[in-house]
């Protein structure tokens, strides 16, 4: 038996692969400064071997993982692998060299055995702030300069040492420098690990071994991902829908795909979006891609490895100068939240031909909140970023779940606690929405809540999201769940109260609060078919109202008893 067919010493070194990137993962997490990294988990890790093929990923961020594929063969390939040598990294975060919107930041680096190159190990943050118009830097703004600043490859690490005039160059830009570079050292961090792992890798089994099973892994992914590919329905499945708002027009941003299953491969065809808009709606291709992939991933075996054999058999058409492949300089900012639509609509596409395998309208928008503000206690300059959850899409037999991140988005939700720590704010709401919920024989998840206060001080609050003008779709007769909402003092405060639109950059007075509040999932199956016992626990648990339950649900609860009304509800039903 030769090496690369033996079964089973390819699945542990294929495991072990896998443990080096999910130990970088670790290693950046427990170094990270903010709490949108350390906490929230806004980052990604992976390996590529010496020909940048992806082998092995950290399952933290679907939505970088995919753009990885593009990004880092771009930059080695830009930059001149000739030109890096043992310890040294780089630092790159311009979408229009394989990358997303400027916030997520990637240090990368080759790995040496020897004096042989192996791969190259790559470690990417959402970083709280890049500079730009707005803290936080996700304004809403005409062109990406105003954005924040621009990182083509360059190098960060020279052998192992942080250059410092790159560094100071990079933090000059920067709003919240302290947090800023404990972020990166992070991830210089988390690559070393991944170096010096992979190279023990390479001791302990030798460099022609490890050579042939990454070649077997990746042709093993590739033979399952065929097999998984040939039992998904072979047709042309299209959608439409949009984006509601691109920030400063009141016309929306259209959205037209189409897959097309074969038996080796599958289309995904953006022909038919919108041209791009000086506004931050545009995608980069690499963004667009990472929703197919994600797409594609999440109707396939739940051990299904991910590698260049999976990537390989994703074809994808999003003409240049559209809002899913935009040109420079185009403003990428609010790109993910096109590109988590589009995972919406993809697989709205597929609820004819797969109606059991996916869901309603989910949240489908990254819900992005940031906000800037000195703190009295020292002077500081602070930013902090995160992304909300929302209700997610009910399923033929299973309701969806209430306030959680959707699609490529694997973040966790900022702990209270941890936030009103650092800041000098607080989180006056925290809650589940009554009534935002999509009707249906299976309802969608509801919607979250939540009020930022500043209690003492002014700040720059930020909004950079979507889902205001309509809520996520229902399927099969389900209905819409609740759109989004976003307010200024919605319980009085020192300025009045109003209504924010879903991309805006606000100043807020001290005694002022921004209230956010995410969409409810949408419903699957007609409402009136929903079993009254299901209509009766949401009544009692605060999740819809006695109200809803009979206009909607066509069922009668008594809350004083604690029970449903059976006469009356029979009486609803049969007049449907």
């Amino acid at each position: 038996m030769t090496t690369a067919s033996d079964p089973i010493k390819s699945e542990v070194i294929r495991s072990a692969l896998t443990q080096v990137a999910e130990e970088m993962a670790a290693a950046l997490r427990r170094s990270a400064y903010s709490t949108n990294v350390k906490t929230r988990q806004d980052f990604s890790c992976a390996f590529f071997d010496k020909n940048l093929r992806p082998v092995a990923q950290a399952f933290t961020q679907p939505v970088h993982l995919g753009s990885f594929v593009r990004l880092i063969p771009q930059a080695v390939e830009t930059y001149g692998a000739g030109n890096l040598a043992p310890g040294d990294m780089l630092v790159v975060n311009d979408p229009y060299s394989g990358g997303s919107h400027l916030n997520d930041v990637t240090v990368l680096g080759p790995v040496h055995h020897g004096d042989a190159l192996i791969g190259y190990v790559a470690s990417l943050a959402h970083h709280v702030d890049v500079g730009g118009g707005a803290p936080a830097s996700i304004g809403p703004f005409r062109e990406i300069f105003q954005e924040g600043i621009i990182i083509p490859p360059v190098k960060l690490v020279r052998g192992g040492e942080i250059d410092d005039d790159v560094f100071r160059l990079i933090l000059a830009q920067i709003r919240s420098k302290r947090v800023t570079a404990g972020d990166f050292r992070a991830q210089v961090a988390a690559n070393s690990t991944g170096a010096k792992r992979m190279s023990e890798l390479f001791d302990t089994h030798g460099s022609a071994e490890m050579q042939a099973h990454i070649d077997g892994v990746i042709e093993y992914t590739s033979r399952r991902a065929l097999a998984n590919i040939a039992k998904l329905p072979n047709g042309r499945y299209e959608a439409e829908g949009f984006v509601d708002f691109d920030g400063f027009s009141d016309e929306v941003v259209n959205l037209q795909l189409a897959i097309t299953i074969s038996d080796d491969s599958v289309l995904f065809d953006m022909t038919g979006c919108d041209p791009q808009r000086r506004a931050p709606v545009n995608s980069s291709y690499a963004m667009t891609f990472a929703a197919c992939a994600y797409t594609l991933r999440a109707l396939m075996d739940a051990d299904m490895p991910v590698n260049e054999g999976f990537y390989r058999h994703i074809q994808l058409i999003a003409p240049e100068g559209t809002v899913v492949n935009a040109r420079h300089p185009a403003p990428i900012v609010g790109g993910w939240e096109t590109q988590v639509r589009l995972n919406d609509l993809m697989f709205k596409a597929l609820s004819i031909s797969m109606p059991d395998e996916v869901a309603a309208g989910c949240k489908a928008m990254m819900a992005q909140a940031g906000f800037g503000v000195i703190d009295p206690r020292n002077g500081e300059y602070h930013c902090n970023y995160e992304a909300l959850a929302g209700g997610y899409g009910a399923r033929s037999d299973k309701d969806g779940p209430d306030a959680v991140q959707q699609h490529g988005q694997n973040t966790e939700n900022a702990p209270v606690e941890e936030i009103e720590t650092h800041f000098p704010m607080r989180i006056s709401r925290l809650s589940l929405i009554e009534n935002s919920e999509g009707p249906g024989e299976y309802r969608g998840g509801l919607g979250l809540r939540r009020d930022y206060h500043f209690p003492e001080v002014p700040a720059t609050f930020t909004v950079l999201s979507d889902r205001d003008h309509a809520g996520p779709h229902g399927l099969f007769g389900g209905e819409e769940g609740r759109k989004a909402y976003y307010i200024l003092n919605p319980d009085g405060g020192t300025s009045d109260l109003r209504e924010l639109t879903s991309k805006c950059v606000v100043d807020v007075a001290a005694g002022d609060t921004v209230s956010f509040q995410t969409p409810g999932g949408g419903g699957y199956g007609p409402p009136e078919r929903r079993d009254p016992e299901n209509v009766l626990k949401d009544v009692l648990n605060g999740k819809i109202s006695t109200l809803r339950a009979r206009d909607i649900y066509k069922v009668a609860v008594d809350t004083d008893a604690g029970a449903i009304d059976e006469a009356e509800t029979r009486q609803l039903r049969s007049a449907q």
